[in-house]
């Protein structure tokens, strides 16, 4: 896959009418990152959210999914939106800027609630390592809608990575990894196509906006959707802020700060790039800094399975890339 490949990229058929019909109201974004910012912040992205799969794991003690992620939500916001109006000050978006961040703000809706409910029943080392196939598919889907990578050159990856999830999620539930490995793991690969179709369709809008503007405004709107969610989905409202042990409040704050706010900035920054067939490759830090901080952290096992997991999917993201 040549350098300049995306310039020929088709559009997303479920954002084409929208952006088609919008008119920019804010100072366009068009000097693209380099090839080395865009590698490290990438590689920053992916180590913050190894490093978050075990920290959610660990605030699902004290707050209940959706508690987890509204607040995480809501603490990104506070970071991001003062960061935005001291960068780019002031601007002023048209409704079809507006739905279109809504129909992303569901992709991060997806992605967060659905590992949330997913690591309710794997542990956050499988889960992680699960999460490393996300450059398969990213890589799958970005070759059916922007058509950038022929099908038929990154299909022999994507089944290899597939069966290193079929490992992790195949073995049965043990102390340490979850009570239902299977469901889990089906949760956390929901999650992912979720993403990779997130981060499709900022890979249009990126030409327009800020990553930092797409990532405040895509979170917003997730969080309308998610709100009223927390009549059905509540923990710690009813047990009380007392009943919040210290680490699940260190917990909770890395996971706004860092795989929030910063994280999925940094992701942004690399995807608007280097594209995200390229992006996607980073994703095989992620299993591995999650098996590290899950083995050091909630002392986890780390077996055969494991390892195996983690050894196919890093194959099949491999050869995703080598044939693209």
């Amino acid at each position: 896959m040549n350098e300049g490949s995306f310039g020929n990229e088709e559009e997303p058929l479920l954002t084409v009418s929208i952006i088609s019909q919008s008119v920019p109201t804010i100072k366009m974004h068009s000097s693209k990152p380099s090839v080395v910012s865009s590698y490290a912040a990438l590689t920053t992205a992916a180590m913050v959210w190894g490093g978050s799969v075990v920290a959610q794991k660990v605030a699902l003690g004290p707050f209940s999914p959706v508690e987890t992620s509204v607040f995480r939500g809501l603490g990104a916001l506070a970071i991001l939106i003062p960061l935005w109006l001291w960068k780019e000050g002031r601007g002023k978006f048209s409704k079809n800027d507006w739905g279109m961040f809504g129909l992303l703000g569901l992709g991060v809706l997806g992605n967060h609630l659905l590992v949330l409910f997913g690591l309710q029943f794997i542990g956050a080392g499988s889960a992680g390592v699960i999460i490393g196939a996300s450059p398969a598919i990213t890589a799958f889907l970005s070759s059916l809608i922007l058509k950038d990578v022929p099908f038929r050159v990154i299909w022999l990856g994507c089944v290899v990575s597939f069966i290193g999830v079929g490992v992790i999620t195949g073995q049965s539930g043990m102390a340490g990894t979850g009570s239902n490995p299977v469901l889990g793991g089906v949760l956390v690969l929901s999650a992912l196509v979720s993403w990779a179709l997130y981060t499709i369709g900022c890979r249009r809008t990126m030409d327009r906006f800020s990553p930092l503007t797409v990532t405040w405004t895509t979170l917003m709107m997730s969080l309308l959707f998610e709100i009223p969610l927390l009549a059905m989905n509540h923990k710690m409202l009813v047990a009380g802020v007392d009943a919040v042990p210290l680490s699940g409040w260190v917990a909770l704050v890395y996971v706004m700060v860092f795989a929030t706010a910063l994280g999925q900035q940094a992701w942004l920054y690399g995807v608007d790039g280097v594209g995200p067939s390229r992006a996607g490759i980073f994703g095989n830090l992620v299993p591995v800094s999650a098996l590290f901080f899950s083995f050091v952290i909630l002392g986890e096992p780390v077996g055969v399975r494991e390892i195996g997991g983690v050894g196919l999917i890093v194959l099949g993201v491999w050869l995703v890339n080598k044939r693209a």
